[in-house]
């Protein structure tokens, strides 16, 4: 017979008992737990164990846990049945016992890279759809009030409008120059290298009066109007969510998207053609110039040849597209704006998204008006 505090270790009608004593709490958990493994390696010979409960004064919910773990250790080598439990003992083993299940394993289900991939693609398509939804409800009540002010002239804040213009417009300009005219240099040397090779240095002036207004302005001054004015337009609407400005704004009655959105959609639709005609200006100058340094055609000669060669209409065309890009763009920021909540880290968060939705339309939507001039014959 082995003896110790908490174990008793006999043997009663050939049978091996292990009979447990004492007091079973958490403070003394450790000594338990030490005298168990000392006489662990005895229990594992054999083969049949009757726990005998019996001297077990109290046990709490601690105690319980060890000795739900232990009788389960001693079941991988031999036959365990305990006996002698006092009521409040059972009650406690079949609480502890409840709350103590192992959490189900599951199963990855096969092709799991491919059922991951699928469902990744419907809840990204799920939350494409909602947002698609919430921008049409957006573009109703902007219209709505767009209509209002048209019937209504007088209720157009003319004062943050101009202001919009000035800080969408006149500020942008010295980027949009610098981009315009860098483009237009890029545009002009690599079409220089090529035509240069089959003595057509003249038909420069074509291909740089022709791409540059009707496609590559508008689309560069469009992007970096989209990453410049409808960035600040997401962030400055969050903001004002966040300062609960907006909600205030509500309660005394003021009509939010005529005192907010309008002015910004206005703005936009003034300045972006201003802008892209102001890029057609300067991303020819830049070709005159490299026509000049590599190809020796002198400024009368490329004005000449963009006279005669250079139809008005691409140049109408380039203009015609700046007021779909600049609606999309102040539209895509506002509405973007007036979905931050909660902290700032959403502004960031609406922000980005705000630009990258805007360049996306944009480049889809000049791909649009492409396809659709050519089809036309325009």
């Amino acid at each position: 017979m082995t003896n110790g505090v908490f174990f008793h270790i006999g043997t009663e009608e050939g049978q091996t008992t292990l009979r447990l004593a004492g007091s079973w709490r958490v403070d003394r958990l450790d000594r338990i737990e030490e005298e168990f493994d000392r006489i662990l390696p005895e229990l594992k010979e054999k083969k049949e164990i009757r726990i005998d409960l019996s001297g077990i004064d109290e046990i709490d919910t601690g105690a319980m846990v060890f000795f739900i773990a232990m009788r389960e250790r001693l079941k991988k080598s031999a036959r365990v049945r305990a006996t002698g439990g006092k009521r409040e003992f059972c009650r406690m083993f079949r609480l502890v016992k409840h709350y103590n299940r192992p959490l189900p394993v599951t199963k990855e289900p096969a092709f799991a890279i491919v059922t991951k991939f699928v469902a990744g693609i419907g809840e990204a398509g799920v939350a494409i759809f909602k947002d698609f939804v919430l921008f049409l409800n957006f573009l109703g009540a902007a219209t709505i009030a767009f209509f209002e002010s048209v019937l209504h002239p007088g209720t157009i804040r003319l004062k943050e409008t101009s202001s919009n213009i000035y800080k969408a417009g006149t500020t942008a300009i010295p980027i949009v120059a610098l981009s315009s005219f860098l483009v237009g240099v890029v545009i002009a040397y690599q079409s220089a290298v090529q035509l240069e090779k089959y003595g057509a240095n003249i038909f420069i002036v074509d291909m740089i009066g022709i791409s540059i207004p009707r496609e590559l302005a508008p689309l560069i001054t469009a992007i970096i109007v989209a990453g410049r004015s409808g960035s600040a337009y997401t962030a400055q609407i969050g903001v004002m969510k966040i300062t609960e400005e907006i909600d205030a704004m509500k309660t005394m009655g003021f009509e939010i998207y005529r005192f907010v959105v309008l002015p910004r959609i206005f703005a936009m639709i003034v300045a972006l053609p201003l802008l892209i005609f102001f890029a057609d200006i300067v991303g020819i100058y830049a070709g005159m110039i490299v026509a000049k340094a590599q190809l020796g055609i002198n400024m009368t000669q490329f004005l000449d040849r963009l006279q005669n060669a250079v139809e008005v209409k691409h140049y109408l065309v380039g203009v015609f597209k700046g007021p779909f890009f600049a609606f999309i763009i102040a539209a895509i920021g506002c509405f973007r704006g007036f979905q931050v909540s909660g902290n700032t880290e959403s502004i960031g968060r609406y922000t980005t998204m705000s630009v990258v939705n805007a360049i996306f339309l944009v480049v889809a939507v000049d791909a649009l008006f492409s396809v659709i001039f050519t089809e036309l014959g325009i």
